[in-house]
C-alpha cells in the first residue's frame, strides 16, 4: 500500500518542482509556477502521480502546456533513465517469462504510479530539450503490430543522435527503464 502523503510532502514535493521548473525555462518558455501549481493544488491524484515520480529519481519538469486542453505535460527529465528499471515491456511479456523473471513490467508500473509510458513523439521531443539516456535506455510505449509479434521498442541517445531500437518484451537489463508522461 502506498504511502499517504502528508502535507510536509506536498509542500516538499511542490517545492522541489518549483525549483527544478526555474532552473531550467528552456523547457517551458512563457509558462508561470503560480499557474501550474493551483492545477495540482486542485488534483491531489497528481501530485500523489508526481511524487512516484520524484521518488523513483525522474526529476519530473513541464515540458509542454496544451492550451486546446489547459493541460500541462510533466515528464522524467532525469539525466539518465529513471531508477525504475530491469522491468520487462508488459505484463503479458513478464507472464510468459519461465525463469529469472523481473521484479515487475514497465507498463504496469506506470499505471500504478498514474503516468503514461512517453510515445516515440513524446521522446524525441524530450530529447529536443536535453541530453537523456546517454549511459542507460527506456522503454517507449510499442505500436500493436510490433508488440503483437513479440517485440517492444526502446530509445536512448548516442553519437548526439536519438536511436529507436527493438527488443523482446520480455527482455529487462539494469540500464533500461522507462519515462513517465504526467498530464495536469
Amino acid at each position: 500500500m502506498k504511502k499517504k502523503l502528508t502535507p510536509e510532502h506536498i509542500n516538499e514535493l511542490l517545492k522541489t518542482l518549483k525549483t527544478r521548473f526555474e532552473k531550467n525555462m528552456n523547457r517551458h518558455k512563457d509558462l508561470k509556477w503560480d499557474n501550474i501549481q493551483q492545477k495540482l493544488e486542485a488534483s491531489p491524484e497528481k501530485i500523489r502521480s508526481l511524487y512516484e515520480m520524484e521518488i523513483t529519481e525522474g526529476e519530473p519538469d513541464v515540458v509542454d502546456y496544451n492550451k486546446k486542453t489547459d493541460e500541462y505535460s510533466f515528464v522524467d527529465c532525469s539525466p539518465e533513465s529513471p531508477k525504475r528499471r530491469s522491468l520487462c515491456y508488459d505484463y503479458q511479456a513478464w507472464n510468459a517469462r519461465k525463469a529469472n523473471k523481473p521484479e515487475s513490467n514497465a507498463v504496469d508500473t506506470a499505471k500504478e504510479m498514474g503516468i503514461e509510458i512517453l510515445t516515440e513523439e513524446q521522446y524525441r521531443h524530450l530529447q529536443e530539450l536535453g541530453k537523456f539516456d546517454q549511459k542507460t535506455s527506456s522503454w517507449i510505449k510499442t505500436p500493436p503490430q510490433i508488440r503483437e509479434l513479440g517485440g517492444a521498442v526502446f530509445c536512448d541517445r548516442r553519437y548526439n543522435t536519438v536511436f529507436m531500437y527493438h527488443n523482446g518484451a520480455d527482455s529487462y537489463y539494469a540500464a533500461r527503464g522507462f519515462r513517465g508522461i504526467l498530464k495536469v
